[in-house]
């Protein structure tokens, strides 16, 4: 029997509360940090590889492990998992918090992904099975909007904290959102779990993940500085191994890690094409503008952090509406106008430069750029979602989960190399602004390619099923929790 919340009831409101608070700590852990950056450098003495690595060692965490915390999830309890990840988090949120070096709270941010390894996907899978289908879209678009809406404040908390007494409290600031996330999954959120999984999770296949991200990142991250010396080319090599071994294995493995099977699907493959070059250019901005705007243009960190205040009010007005049209109309006009419109913003922030005004330049590129992050959102999560089987739910949210984390990954590894930000140019008003535009054009084209790239999405992913028999997932059912 399926479990099917309906959109409006008080259970739904409940779940939606839960996971909107856990998926949004993560988020705006992230664009937290991001404004915090230029202090936190000061302080701990970093170079950008430094200040790369505090924002790798959390995305590389992430990326990694995420696909097997969406596949413990539906074999131990969607629910369980989500509860485990978010006190992981706010474990690790407090160590990054008394970190007395760049080293320690590099480390302390890798406990921080396994944390937000565990909770992220299994914030998606709790929506998709127990929501009824009908709902779903509705749903996610509501956790997408709300959601994103933590990111995109995530730089006026920090600005606010960064001003009251450090960026330490960017981190402590998770610890009584902790408690609170806990206590609404404790009370609110019904145990699905898929029963048709058997065997043992797979390990292996994780680990490769891990060592060959871990590879590439520290190749790419560490050759601007050191050269083309042992270290770098020995990761290189390592880390390309690792994940060709990983893709083998996939291939061949009875009960591999992401079955080949998921990847039949045409819209699957595509919408996650789609999330990998998109979060790639989103994440490589969302970085450097906190930079900018501090170094550059000489704001304070909580001005900054208000600058991006035009994002969060679009996304809470349209975000959800766009994820309800999505499923009635379909979403592929929506994947390519998104993508577009987030380049063009994109195009129009190369104003945002000394001596340029938040009216005339800021403020209409972070409408923009608010308008068509409202436009992709939910649509593409719905579709990656609706693309999978139903058994697959925190599998397939693993993975779209996994390539956005990779992309914000290769992001912060190549972009300020690539856009001549190296050593300690960050603080330098004349080298930021000339990084600034040349890694805007970088993300404008990758942001377009994605646009493009959603032509060939079929339209009707997200139609109801024909009327016979359907199964989505188990009822929920009592279960011991851990």
């Amino acid at each position: 029997m399926a479990a099917e919340v309906r959109w409006g009831t008080a259970t739904a409101r409940g779940v939606l509360a839960t996971t909107i608070l856990g998926s949004g700590m993560a988020m705006l852990d992230s664009s937290v940090v991001n404004i915090a950056l230029p202090r936190l450098g000061a302080e701990l003495g970093a170079s950008v590889a430094g200040l790369q690595w505090v924002l790798n060692g959390y995305l590389l965490a992430l990326a990694a492990l995420i696909l097997v915390a969406g596949s413990l999830g539906d074999r131990y309890g969607r629910r369980r998992v989500f509860v485990v990840g978010v006190i992981w988090f706010g474990l690790a949120s407090a160590l990054c918090g008394v970190a007395v070096s760049t080293p320690m709270l590099v480390a302390s941010r890798v406990l921080q992904g396994i944390g937000g390894a565990l909770l992220t996907p299994g914030s998606l899978a709790i929506l998709q099975a127990v929501f009824h289908r009908d709902d779903r879209s509705r749903a996610i678009g509501a956790w997408s909007g709300l959601g994103g809406i933590a990111a995109a404040v995530g730089p006026l908390v920090g600005g606010l904290l960064v001003q009251a007494w450090s960026w330490r409290l960017a981190f402590l600031v998770n610890i009584p959102l902790v408690v609170v996330c806990v206590w609404l999954a404790m009370r609110c959120v019904p145990e699905t779990r898929d029963e048709q999984v058997t065997g043992h999770p797979n390990i292996l296949d994780s680990v490769l993940g891990a060592v060959g991200l871990a590879g590439v990142t520290a190749a790419l991250v560490e050759a601007p500085v050191r050269g083309a010396d042992w270290l770098v080319v020995g990761s290189a090599v390592v880390g390309v191994a690792a994940l060709a071994a990983f893709v083998l294995l996939q291939r061949r493995q009875a009960d591999p890690l992401v079955p080949p099977a998921l990847f039949a699907s045409h819209t699957f493959v595509v919408a996650n094409a789609l999330t990998l070059v998109v979060y790639a250019a989103l994440t490589g901005v969302m970085v450097l503008m906190g930079l900018q705007l501090q170094t550059s243009l000489g704001y304070s960190p909580t001005a900054a952090g208000l600058a991006g205040l035009p994002i969060t009010a679009v996304m809470l007005l349209l975000s959800a509406r766009f994820g309800q049209l999505a499923s009635r109309i379909g979403p592929r006009w929506f994947l390519v106008a998104g993508p577009l419109l987030i380049a063009t913003a994109m195009l129009l922030m190369t104003r945002i430069a000394p001596g340029s005004s938040y009216v005339g330049a800021v403020l209409p590129s972070v409408v923009l750029f608010g308008f068509g992050l409202s436009v992709v959102v939910a649509p593409v999560t719905a579709t990656v979602l609706a693309a999978a089987p139903d058994r697959y739910a925190g599998l397939a949210s693993g993975v779209n989960n996994a390539v956005a984390r990779t992309g914000g990954l290769l992001a912060v590894a190549v972009l300020p190399t690539a856009a001549g930000l190296t050593g300690a140019a960050y603080t330098d008003p004349t080298a930021m602004t000339s990084s600034w535009r040349t890694a805007l054009l970088i993300c404008a084209a990758l942001a377009a390619a994605g646009g493009l790239i959603a032509l060939t999405i079929h339209d009707n992913v997200l139609a109801a099923p024909p009327p016979g028999p359907h199964c989505d997932v188990e009822a929920p059912a009592p279960t011991p929790q851990g």
